[in-house]
């Protein structure tokens, strides 16, 4: 399994009045990171990018410690459990060498905005989820 590691800088305006990372804040780093997990895969084509989005269907994150310190970014550690052929579902540990402060699964569907709906991945899609995955899965046309 090959996880995607993401440094994520925690800005001020992320943290909540006690100084701690805002629960409703986990969710936009979950965000960033898979963003830039997959960037590749953006189309240069504006176009192109419309037909082939993605859509978050299901997230769901655990706190398990809170997370106050700031001024260093927070590892944000992403792999993939389960590739079918209109979703991905992911896992996340938000971390760094002392505290597991987060874990999260999302469950990320294959989008077109042009027909407006859900639509199939592509193989160069299934085979960029699949080398990040636990165990890669073949998936049939």
């Amino acid at each position: 399994m090959s996880r995607y590691t993401y440094d994520c800088p925690v800005r001020w305006s992320d943290l909540d009045a006690n100084g701690h990372l805002n629960s409703s804040r986990y969710g936009v780093l979950l965000e960033e990171t898979r963003m830039r997990m997959f960037s590749m895969l953006v189309p240069s084509d504006p176009t192109e990018r419309l037909a082939r989005n993605f859509l978050l269907r299901e997230q769901s994150i655990r706190y398990q410690y809170p997370l106050e310190a700031w001024e260093t970014p927070v590892r944000i550690e992403a792999w993939v459990t389960d590739v079918k052929r209109v979703s991905i579902t992911f896992h996340f540990e938000v971390k760094d060498d002392d505290h597991v402060y987060a874990t999260a699964t999302a469950v990320v569907a294959g989008y077109d905005s042009i027909r407006g709906g859900i639509r199939r991945f592509e193989q160069d899609e299934l085979e960029v989820f699949n080398s990040y995955a636990d165990t890669p899965q073949a998936v049939g046309s």
